[in-house]
């Protein structure tokens, strides 16, 4: 999506010696290349207790935020989030729905025999993901 605003400018407001500015144009690309990247069903080491609430406040907290990620990609046992019964499954669809892209490595899910519970998201590929990752401007692993 592409937003053009004006700004106006006080007619004080110069630039260098000679040039005053009344306005200003800016193009506004509004784009979100931030990737959450998860490994795991839980965060941290330690007791995987306290690792399972902190995922679930941790996407709680995300969909309830002002900004949201473009995408996460989740690997490992991370797939297991985006299948039924999910704790944090209410938080990823209503990340989804606010525009989100989850992804989940299809190779994971094979391996957890879960590709048919997957409920939030789409399945993917390395290919795919490797190309988000590499051309992401910001990247959070967990």
């Amino acid at each position: 999506m592409k937003k053009t605003e004006t700004m106006t400018l006080p007619e004080s407001y110069t630039v260098g010696s000679e040039e005053s500015i009344t306005s200003v144009e800016t193009d506004l690309v509004l784009h979100k290349s931030t990737i959450y990247f998860l490994k795991s069903d839980s965060i941290g080491q330690g007791s995987e207790e306290l690792g399972k609430v902190l995922i679930k406040s941790f996407f709680y907290t995300l969909a309830e935020a002002d900004q949201v990620p473009g995408t996460i990609i989740l690997l490992n046992r991370a797939v297991l989030l985006a299948c039924e019964e999910s704790p944090v499954l209410e938080s990823l669809l209503a990340l989804e729905e606010r525009g989100t892209q989850i992804l989940s490595c299809g190779t994971c899910l094979d391996y957890y025999k879960m590709k048919e519970k997957v409920v939030s998201g789409k399945v993917s590929n390395m290919y795919t993901l490797v190309e988000l990752l590499n051309s992401a401007t910001k990247v959070v692993s967990l």
